[in-house]
């Protein structure tokens, strides 16, 4: 997850582009940047190119659905829209898009950005800044987009370096047939921490057949370890991964041995998965995708988006999901106030400062992520729209869940807008590990501490 400034190891510029990209739709197999990109000949098409994370799917992706469904409309006969999918985990996405990014014979004209990593890959120089054309968009200006999720692709230098796409909440997924069986609620609100070890605790012994919680805990699943299973955590304690008053990482604290302690509980107790499925960089898709709509896992630590995968349309079809499943807000450690906790996220569209279309590739972000296209993909895709004109529109308020995802927004926070982040969440997901494997969290969090004052030097770390 490293680029750049971020560290990222150096890798042979020879290196196959045949390892990093999947092969386009309709046999097509050339890379961005080829000549292939409006250099062939007088009347040939300019063609775009957009990278993207395919985790495994390929064309039965809901953005990859979606992309090509927006390219098929596009107006302008002079261009085609092609997929450039990156077939990865989500830990070794941001690594191969980074150097991808590196040069114009391999940077694609459009890139899919997660915002955590946008600041990062804007600072190491690999993204284009979209001020200049945003001042000319109706639809940046005019109050279509919510205000807080422009600061998600506004890098540390003020400028915006991206167009968001989505955003997201976490919550408790939980199976209500299965809470019912074993006497729980199913309206379930819990309350601390402990309570939602108690409900573990009597799943695994009233169903012992069934996974009584899942969450990500290895380096292979990447971010969704750091801030869906981490930082869902330890922001639940009180505390924060970086102190904004002294601008200093915070290395040691009660609350990453809080953290840190929920994470060795659920595996002590044997509340969780077997450690080889959890520990592999298809472990996100294997509960939402596997687990859950079999019946095989009671709780799951997960995002809004992954009914997306439940739709007719999805990776898994799923069409009783709306009634059997439950989406519980994370409470608090001990229920203190404000009770529950959200990590908020999303993804952008972004163009490479080695993009040799950019003309025509904000052009087709401005038509990709109109009213319209917006709401096909967030609707198809079980994610939360950035857009205000959607959020009013039927057809996205009538999607199972939306209302409850984005309430949860009210208690939402976010990870730190400081160019180490990548770095120092690489070293949360090696410390979730070690404890998932037995190291204690004492251990741990000293390992981590000694790598992250390395990463951002000893003037920026904190004990608390």
């Amino acid at each position: 997850m490293k680029g750049g400034k971020r560290g990222l190891m150096l890798i042979s510029s020879a290196l196959s582009l045949s390892l990093l990209f999947g092969c386009a739709g309709g046999g097509q197999s050339s890379e961005p940047g080829s000549p292939e990109t409006g250099e062939a000949g007088e009347n040939a098409k300019t063609v775009i190119s957009v990278t993207f994370r395919d985790d495994g799917i390929g064309e039965n992706g809901a953005f990859y659905k979606w992309l090509k469904e927006v390219s098929a409309s596009y107006p302008n006969p002079d261009v085609e829209i092609k997929p450039t999918p990156i077939q990865a985990s989500e830990g070794d996405y941001f690594a191969k898009v980074a150097l991808a990014l590196k040069s114009t014979e391999t940077a694609p004209d459009i890139v899919t950005e997660d915002t955590f990593i946008l600041n990062s890959d804007a600072s190491a120089g690999y993204l284009e800044p979209l001020d200049d054309r945003l001042q000319d968009w109706e639809d940046w200006n005019n109050g279509s987009f919510i205000e807080a999720m422009k600061k998600g692709v506004t890098a540390s230098d003020g400028k915006v370096y991206g167009v968001p796409y989505n955003t997201d909440s976490r919550g408790l997924w939980y199976n209500k047939e299965i809470f019912k069986q074993v006497g729980l609620p199913e309206d379930w609100q819990p309350k601390s921490w402990e309570e939602v070890l108690n409900a573990a605790r009597t799943i695994k012994e009233q169903a012992p057949d069934i996974v009584p919680i899942w969450m990500n805990m290895g380096k292979a699943t990447g971010e969704a370890t750091s801030m869906q299973t981490y930082e869902m955590l330890l922001y639940g304690t009180g505390e924060r991964l970086y102190d904004d008053a002294s601008g200093k990482w915070i290395i040691k604290s009660q609350g990453i041995l809080d953290a840190l302690g929920f994470v060795e509980t659920v595996n002590k107790e044997g509340l969780g998965p077997p450690l080889s499925k959890v520990l592999n960089g298809q472990a996100g898709n294997t509960a939402s995708r596997e687990y859950l709509p079999q019946g095989k896992l009671a709780i799951s630590l997960d995002g809004s988006w992954i009914t997306g995968n439940y739709l007719e349309t999805g990776a898994a079809p799923w069409p009783e999901y709306k009634d059997v499943l439950g989406f519980a807000p994370m409470p608090t450690s001990e229920g203190q106030p404000p009770g529950s906790i959200t990590l908020a996220g999303g993804w952008a569209l972004s163009i490479p400062s080695n993009s040799k279309n950019k003309d025509e590739a904000w052009e087709f972000i401005k038509y990709a992520l109109n009213k319209d296209n917006t709401q096909k993909l967030v609707t198809s895709s079980g994610n939360i729209t950035v857009r205000t004109d959607v959020a009013k529109d039927p057809g996205y308020t009538q999607m199972p869940f939306n209302e409850i995802a984005t309430a949860y927004l009210q208690n939402a926070d976010f990870r730190p807008s400081q160019e180490k982040y990548p770095e120092v969440s690489t070293q949360i997901q090696t410390m979730v590990e070690a404890v998932a494997t037995g190291t204690s969290p004492q251990d741990a969090m000293n390992k981590y501490a000694q790598d992250v004052t390395r990463i951002v030097g000893a003037d920026n770390v904190v004990e608390k």
